[in-house]
């Protein structure tokens, strides 16, 4: 009898199968579906972006670990349930990731970046039709996507069959047509919110388009600005603080004040 000591993936597996273990088990696993899962899979995944973005590796290995075990709860579920199971999860990936890269694991060869990305749509779309899935070109973007993340796929999917202008000028025009837009709706004497909150989809719809055009992440640009605003507004307390008060004891223009202050100080990188 072998005492070799398992892989820590098959450890993994046989970790959640006791958890899952109607005997045994933990009472929370238990009871957990597909769905209930899914908010602890997004959480999980935006724990990894956020290690990674603070470049705290030893969080992003604790943290891939984490999201690891979703994919292990997922398989144990579909075993169980007689759906798939995790060695079918990952016989699926590789047999994809070998399919859509020709140029890597055959004598296939592409002239470029473009044509190796044509190529990876291409597979994907015959993909969705052998499923006899949506054949639209913007089929399979996921909803559960961020927003703007999903504004941008469905840009760059309709922009790939033509469907996008070629210059920047319109793309401008737009946003600010956008603008008055909502602009028009707000200063209404009696506000449709439901109108307002159209319009601003719009003009953030146009704004991921502008920020695609410009070659930016929209949800990339958002997150750096949320950063910015934090840095600078805990700034703002901290200086609150020092001269002995709150900020609720300050106005709006005593805070303005003091926010360009943090902004000058910023840039001048005096802090």
């Amino acid at each position: 009898m072998s005492n070799a000591k398992p892989a820590p993936i098959e450890q993994l597996i046989d970790i959640m199968a006791t958890l899952r273990d109607p005997q045994q088990g933990c009472p929370w696993d238990l009871k957990q579906t597909f769905a209930t899962i899914v908010p602890h899979t997004l959480e999980e995944a935006y724990e990894v972006a956020d290690a990674i973005a603070q470049r705290n590796w030893d969080d992003v290995r604790e943290e891939l670990g984490d999201l690891l075990f979703q994919v292990v709860f997922y398989s144990q579920l579909g075993k169980e349930q007689g759906l798939f199971d995790f060695d079918q999860v990952v016989a699926g990936i590789n047999d994809k990731l070998i399919r859509r890269h020709p140029h890597v694991f055959s004598q296939t060869e592409f002239a470029d970046e473009s044509a190796i990305h044509a190529n990876w749509e291409a597979e994907k779309a015959k993909e969705r039709a052998a499923k006899g899935e949506d054949h639209s070109v913007l089929a399979n973007i996921p909803l559960a996507l961020p927003a703007l993340s999903r504004a941008e796929k469905i840009q760059k999917r309709c922009a790939s069959h033509g469907f996008d202008w070629e210059t920047l000028g319109p793309v401008v025009d737009k946003v600010r047509e956008e603008i008055e837009e909502v602009m028009e709706e707000a200063v209404q004497a009696t506000r449709d919110q439901d109108r307002i909150e159209e319009e601003m989809g719009d003009l953030l719809f146009a704004v991921a388009n502008l920020s695609r055009h410009l070659k930016v992440k929209p949800e990339q640009a958002l997150a750096r600005a949320n950063q910015k605003f934090e840095r600078r507004f805990r700034q703002v307390e901290q200086t609150v603080l020092e001269q002995g008060k709150q900020l609720d004891d300050c106005s709006l223009e005593q805070l303005d004040r003091i926010w360009d202050e943090v902004k000058v100080r910023e840039k001048k990188g005096t802090w």
